[in-house]
């Protein structure tokens, strides 16, 4: 397949699409019906879809009995940890698999031209970015994210989280399915701008960071706390009308959603004739440029704040110069610092 139809690549071997990342039309004002209409088959497939689909099947075939989840004990936190750390271990090597091992697309689609293996560096667990990822995703990542799925589902049993049947309220339940992307979004958005704060980004969020050309395995290549406030999103259905189901559709949303924003090529080719995009440009931008693109794109959070990069030149420029005027401002205080200083 040629990529070269769908973007253009430097003499690095770094690709870029040809057209501009587009926020989502939900939020448009004033409503773009068309543009919103022609994008709603992109909300559901194939990610959302395959989340979604993944909850239901935990729910029927993997979550406890609720009289056994009542009461925490190690036989069902364990178990929810194995399955959680193989089903992480069959997604997430699945394109590790295909895209980064077999190489099966080679360079075609590859935002970074090189591939992590390649590359030794000091900043990694043993120099290996993927064998640092891959250790901080099962000793910390999954640990967390069960963590979180446990305390959840142990409210659910217990009656301190409202649930909601869907025999007795579908629209309702319905609605809540739509916005589990949106409120990933928002929490996202937030917990992220949180992080990236001096002191939390140097002790917290470089550890994500360090993975400047993201593989599969950066997904959840996280500090312990990151890991806490990025599954936190799941705590906003203990005051939603919700129900178990929808709350394990919102952790998956994070656990297996954090694939296509890291996966580092823009397309996944399915066969010789499909593309499946992952959406990932935006997400790459931030981890090669770091300041910008907070969000994914969903809700425009990074418009209306001023950290929008959409991959053009106009989106550089605007860049470049966030980046001039933080740098006078930066200089100011420390030449009005030095000037009161002398003053004493």
């Amino acid at each position: 397949m040629d990529d070269l139809k769908y973007g253009t690549r430097n003499k690095r071997g770094d690709w870029a699409p040809n057209e501009p990342i587009e926020t989502a039309p939900l939020f448009a004002f004033p409503p773009k019906l068309l543009a919103l209409v022609k994008w709603l088959p992109h909300y559901f497939f194939p990610w959302n879809a395959i989340f979604a689909a993944s909850a239901v099947v935990y729910w029927a075939w993997v979550i406890p009995p609720v009289e056994a989840m009542q009461s925490l004990s190690v036989g069902w936190i364990a178990w929810l940890y194995a399955v959680n750390a193989v089903c992480v271990f069959f997604f997430y090597g699945a394109f590790e698999l295909h895209l980064y091992v077999l190489k099966r697309q080679e360079n075609r689609f590859k935002y970074n031209g090189k591939f992590p293996a390649e590359q030794k560096s000091k900043a990694f667990w043993f120099e290996s970015q993927n064998l640092d990822n891959i250790l901080r995703t099962f000793l910390s990542g999954v640990t967390i994210w069960t963590a979180v799925e446990v305390a959840m589902l142990w409210a659910y049993a217990n009656g301190y989280a409202p649930w909601l049947s869907f025999a007795d309220n579908p629209w309702t339940l319905a609605l809540v399915a739509l916005v589990v992307p949106v409120i990933h979004e928002f929490h996202f958005f937030c917990m992220h701008r949180l992080i990236h704060t001096p002191l939390l980004y140097k002790w917290v969020h470089s550890v994500h960071h360090n993975s400047v050309n993201p593989s599969p395995w950066s997904s959840l290549s996280m500090h312990p706390v990151e890991h806490l406030l990025y599954f936190a999103t799941a705590f906003y259905h203990l005051i939603l009308p919700s129900n178990p189901i929808l709350m394990l559709y919102q952790l998956h949303y994070a656990g297996f959603g954090a694939i296509p924003g890291h996966v580092g090529f823009d397309k996944v080719e399915v066969g010789e004739e499909t593309l499946v995009d992952s959406h990932a440009y935006a997400h790459y931008l931030h981890h090669k440029y770091f300041e910008v693109n907070y969000g994914d794109a969903l809700i425009p959070l990074d418009r209306w704040f001023g950290t929008w990069h959409d991959g053009s030149k106009e989106g550089e420029a605007r860049m470049q110069e966030r980046y001039r005027k933080r740098k006078e401002k930066l200089a100011a205080r420390k030449a009005r610092n030095t000037i009161g200083e002398a003053a004493e």
